[in-house]
């Protein structure tokens, strides 16, 4: 295992070294919670799908494979396929606002009174995100060095939390690209042919196992519907994907780059499947499915491939556990913090509207600026602290990520799509959607058990019947306000180091003067309003 060693070890300390390099690039605000927003089509698709395939696509995937056949690629079919409606349908317009959080996404759109409540939601849903995905690297690192459990998790998780803190995006988004390649070579190239080939080729498969194993729907109708429910429409509204679509450099570089990555998850989701139907016929009577990957590593491939198939399923493993993080502590920062913040600046009377997320006014009150880059490393070095912490405790994994997919998509999905496709949305309809939608699957839990599928289905159910009847009975978002939307919609109106200009609270007053100015000419005249300035104004 020596040479097998030696990858992992090299792999792991690449990492921390484009942590290093992601560091130097990472300057401003802008640079570090986004990548300065101008990221290529290639880099781009690379580093959304390794966010998207982590160690439940891979290892997970393989499990299924192994308990149900090819059907078992379902999860991650339903993953890629939220990938492509968000790129086809959405992404193109979320990286117009030019804003860093859903939550100020949901400002922009209803007025800047929704935000609170669904950045706890997102902030919760994030956590639970980067928790379950360190919790992995125990299965990984027990493997690889036969080291206990709590080891393992700090371990792999404190090199995530270095790498991602010394750089923000621009380092997440160097090695999530090392990593796509590496779970590209590891899984897809070298260990599908090989477990293919292990077990004998498609018709010894075939001859060895149940013909339900070859069934498109062995899995079940209403397991594939339940993954449509929670994987694809969690696709469309998580903070972990936003943040992805945040970084691309255009309309078209996130629409294509997006359905390219939704594209290498299909294709993904069947080498998966694949794989862990290979290993049924291997190992017939495996006490856990998930134990499929780590054997037919350790068992068929030779020195030094098996290291790289390893850093393959570590490379899932941190992808996945590195966005989480950073979208846990953008939403951390942003959307609890900055709030709380400013709020308490106005009870004091001591810089009211100074304090900002831009990074362009001052903090606290005072005349020293408020340093945005280093606010943001320090929340991910405490969030990446509070997942190791959580992550040592807990021992249900799936019962935790499955709490955190139902108060997504239950609370948050009717409020954020509402806000996209219908115009007579209201705030109050928002908030009454995330508290009704959430309790319910709360209450839902509760009685039926958090496994089950009632919860997210009865939850939604709640979520829209109260988002249009409220939305209905309320009086509509102010002129002004959804003009304003239409503005950022259409790519107009954005200026990131302008105070408020990335989020919905900056006053209908403020623009006006900015107006103002803007038309007044340079001897004092007074300005000249005209129809565009007075229907439209400026952020």
């Amino acid at each position: 295992m020596a040479v097998d060693y030696a990858v992992i070890v090299v792999y792991l300390a690449g990492m921390l070294g484009m942590g290093w390099w992601g560091m130097r690039r990472a300057k401003s605000k802008s640079e570090f919670l986004v990548a300065g927003r101008r990221l290529g089509p290639w880099m781009y698709s690379g580093t959304m799908a390794a966010i998207v395939l982590g160690g439940a696509s891979t290892i997970g995937g393989v499990g299924l494979g192994y308990k149900y056949g090819l059907s078992g690629g379902w999860m991650v079919v339903t993953i890629g396929l939220g990938l492509l409606a968000l790129s086809v349908l959405f992404s193109a317009r979320i990286a117009r606002l030019k804003v860093y959080t859903v939550s100020e996404m949901l400002d922009l759109r209803y007025g800047g009174r929704a935000g609170v409540i669904s950045g706890l939601v997102m902030w919760a849903y994030t956590l639970m995100l980067a928790v379950t995905s360190t919790i992995a690297y125990a299965t990984i690192f027990d493997v690889l060095f036969d080291v206990n459990r709590t080891v393992s998790i700090i371990l792999g998780g404190a090199i995530v939390v270095a790498y991602s803190t010394l750089g923000g995006m621009w380092s997440i988004t160097l090695t999530d690209m090392v990593q796509f390649v590496v779970k590209t070579i590891g899984v897809l190239l070298i260990l599908l042919p090989v477990a293919v080939v292990k077990a004998g080729g498609f018709s010894e498969m075939r001859a060895e196992l149940p013909t339900e194993y070859f069934a498109p729907l062995g899995i079940g109708g209403e397991t594939i519907f339940t993954y449509v429910l929670i994987y694809t429409f969690g696709m469309l509204i998580g903070q972990d994907i936003w943040q992805r679509v945040f970084t691309a450099r255009s309309d078209r570089t996130a629409r294509w780059g997006g359905t390219a990555a939704g594209v290498y998850c299909l294709v993904y989701a069947v080498a998966g499947a694949m794989i862990g139907t290979a290993a049924k016929v291997l190992y017939p009577k495996l006490a856990s499915p998930d134990d499929a990957f780590a054997l037919i590593v350790k068992d068929h491939l030779p020195m030094g491939v098996r290291g790289l198939v390893l850093a393959a399923a570590l490379a899932a493993v941190m992808s996945t556990s590195s966005g989480a993080l950073i979208a846990c502590a953008t939403v951390a920062n942003h959307d609890i913090w900055s709030r709380l913040r400013r709020g308490l600046a106005r009870r004091d009377g001591t810089g009211a509207g100074t304090g900002n997320e831009a990074g362009t006014g001052t903090a606290n009150g005072t005349d020293e600026p408020h340093d945005e880059v280093r606010g943001n490393r320090l929340f991910i070095l405490a969030m990446g602290i509070a997942t190791i912490v959580i992550a040592i405790a807990i021992d249900d994994v799936v019962e935790a990520l499955t709490v955190a997919y139902n108060l997504l998509v239950g609370g948050l999905l009717v409020p954020i799509l509402g806000g996209l496709l219908w115009r007579r949305g209201t705030v109050q309809g928002a908030l009454a959607a995330v508290a009704v939608g959430g309790t319910a699957v709360i209450g839902l839990m509760a009685a039926y058990g958090i496994l089950a599928s009632e919860p997210v289905y009865y939850g939604l159910i709640a979520s829209l019947a109260v988002y249009v009847a409220v939305s209905l009975l309320t009086r509509p978002t102010d002129a002004a306000v959804l003009a304003h939307w239409q503005e950022r919609l259409a790519g107009r109106g954005a200026d990131e180091d302008e105070p408020g200009a990335e989020d919905g609270r900056s006053t209908r007053d403020d623009r006006s003067t900015r107006d103002d100015r803007s038309t007044g000419d340079d001897q004092g005249h007074p300005p000249v309003r005209t129809p565009a300035t007075d229907a439209h104004p400026a952020p």
